[in-house]
């Protein structure tokens, strides 16, 4: 779940996992669009620690699955909680199954890689005939979660060490999914929702982007760096997302579908 300027960044499986129901939603409503009945092999990208992963080992559970991700951490995470399945350690940038897959299935994992122009097209090539690339991202970058965090960066004396690690629009809109995709594919369907997050606890936003976007972020700064970014972030988030009046906080998060037929 790298991206190229955050290869090597150190994922935490706890972190992320701390707001795992609402993180699976978009995973389950991507699975429930799959038009498959009996894939035989099937390639999880992006898989972290697994959750995933064992949804569609639940749903098919005579097909062959491979968990691929490039996080140790996650990866040591998912073979603690499920060590039935095969976990392959890959930078997805040039991963390519060894034999043609029945489904692709990435959720919330290939905003992390560049050029999806030609990334698309090599997936949908490594699909065998009738099979299924199936992929959900987040858009969700140009809204204050993340463009707060671009204004911190630019405004301290780490601009230099964060600018390559901040990607402001790594999806792009659905239309251009479909441009890239259609004259590969026989089937494709492309659409996006908006989840309404109900989010409980101190600077919830906050805590959610630490276990995602921010981490590569906060990773090459010292202690006291971290601490400066963090309560400038923190300040200007709490003010974008305040809390309602029973105190809970509202976290709109646009994701992005589609479910391409080779």
């Amino acid at each position: 779940m790298a991206e190229p300027a955050t290869q090597g960044a150190s994922w935490d499986p706890v972190k992320y996992l701390e707001f795992a129901d609402l993180r699976l939603r978009p995973a389950l409503d991507l699975l429930a669009r799959v038009p498959l009945e009996a894939p035989r092999l099937i390639y999880d990208l992006g898989c972290g620690a697994g959750n995933v992963t064992r949804l569609l080992c639940r749903r098919w559970p005579a097909a062959r699955v491979t968990g691929v991700d490039g996080s140790t951490a996650m990866l040591a995470k998912a073979a603690e909680l499920d060590p039935s399945v095969t976990w392959v350690e890959a930078d997805l940038q040039g991963w390519m199954p060894p034999r043609p897959a029945d489904l692709l299935f990435s959720n919330a994992a290939l905003h992390w890689i560049e050029g999806h122009a030609t990334l698309f097209p090599r997936l949908v090539a490594a699909l065998a005939p009738g099979a299924i690339l199936a992929v959900q991202m987040p858009r969700n970058h140009q809204n204050p979660s993340h463009t707060e965090m671009a204004a911190v960066a630019r405004g301290g004396p780490w601009w230099g060490r964060l600018a390559p690690r901040l990607r402001m629009a790594p999806v792009e809109p659905p239309a251009v999914y479909y441009d890239i995709l259609a004259p590969h594919v026989s089937g494709l369907d492309v659409w996006e929702t908006e989840y309404l997050q109900v989010l409980e606890g101190e600077h919830p936003v906050v805590e959610w982007t630490k276990g995602t976007a921010l981490r590569p972020v906060l990773e090459p700064l010292d202690e006291a760096e971290r601490a400066a970014f963090l309560a400038e972030y923190t300040a200007r988030v709490d003010r974008a997302y305040p809390p309602r009046a029973d105190g809970r906080t509202l976290f709109p998060f646009r994701r992005l579908f589609l479910v391409a037929r080779r």
